[in-house]
């Protein structure tokens, strides 16, 4: 069959420099060292890296492709309404790394240490934005249906993980002669906010567009991915059908507190990324080459859009 462009463009190994140069050409223009977003930028550089490895380690895609990562850093580029924020940041690079350290834990109802480690990050995230334990049901979910690692021993591993960073906090508070529990019950109270009417006009129209655009780039990978599920190893489908979970719970999520929007767009990004990726770097006809070229074009105009508003 006839190599398209989005064929040749997945199986590159020029695709993930070439969007690596680009990601850091945006960061600059938006203002990396103007503003000094360099813990924001780390903290993107990490997650692209975990993005990287949950890829090369899981072989999420049958043939070679960077294309996992690259959409990451491409679709991220597009959220330049996000830069600024340091907890969103720092938020989104906990879950992409308790992502990658979750998968080691696969069939294994013994692997405590790992499922501790990817709650302690779940944790280290919750403190600077405490929307991220809201996602603690899904994980539980995910290591019952799609890892088959819940068990009573990493459950509760999963639960000391989940505070070890609020324990380190601790001494520091009590060190200022702060009350502890004062701040804690501040800092997990307003997660009752979700019960409260939606308030939709946080959320702008840009901001809308781009939610929008992430939904129809989550609905083709999806259906594109359980069409052709059977080619893929079980463990790459069990790791796919996890993303469409987190995908549609992140979705339900703004849905019912957007003031959750921030957090919901740095997770989409990374569950996102791959379905598309997969739904590229497998197909080649030539509908799917236009295809490919529209959500490229789309993304750089949104990308545009976005930069010139934040400028």
């Amino acid at each position: 069959m006839t190599k398209r462009l989005q064929n040749s463009i997945a199986e590159s190994r020029y695709t993930l420099p070439i969007t690596a140069f680009y990601s850091i050409l945006i960061w600059l223009i938006a203002g990396l060292v103007s503003q000094q977003w360099w813990i924001q930028f780390g903290c993107f550089v990490v997650s692209a890296w975990m993005m990287m490895l949950l890829n090369k380690e899981n072989m999420l895609i049958r043939i070679y492709s960077r294309l996992v990562s690259g959409f990451y850093l491409f679709l991220t580029c597009a959220a330049v309404f996000l830069f600024a924020s340091r907890s969103s940041a720092i938020m989104q690079m906990g879950a992409a790394i308790s992502l990658y350290l979750l998968w080691h834990s696969y069939q294994d109802k013994e692997s405590v240490g790992w499922t501790f480690y990817t709650f302690l990050c779940l944790g280290a995230g919750s403190l600077v934005h405490n929307q991220v334990l809201y996602y603690l049901p899904i994980f539980w979910i995910m290591m019952a249906r799609y890892i088959f690692s819940l068990s009573w021993r990493t459950f509760f591993a999963s639960i000391i993980g989940l505070v070890t960073p609020y324990w380190f906090c601790l001494p520091y508070y009590v060190f200022q002669g702060e009350d502890c529990f004062e701040i804690l019950s501040n800092h997990l109270s307003t997660l009752i906010d979700i019960v409260s009417f939606p308030d939709y006009s946080v959320i702008n129209m840009p901001k809308w567009g781009f939610l929008v655009f992430l939904l129809l780039l989550m609905v083709i990978g999806s259906f594109h991915f359980i069409a052709n599920s059977y080619k893929d190893t079980i463990r790459v489908r069990e790791i796919y059908y996890s993303f469409i979970l987190i995908a549609a719970y992140s979705l339900l999520l703004v849905l019912i507190q957007p003031q959750c929007y921030d957090m919901v767009i740095h997770v989409l990004i990374l569950v996102v990324s791959p379905m598309i990726a997969h739904f590229f770097a497998l197909t080649q006809s030539r509908f799917t080459n236009i295809l490919f070229i529209a959500t490229v074009t789309v993304t750089l105009l949104l990308t545009g859009l976005n930069l010139w508003i934040l400028l």
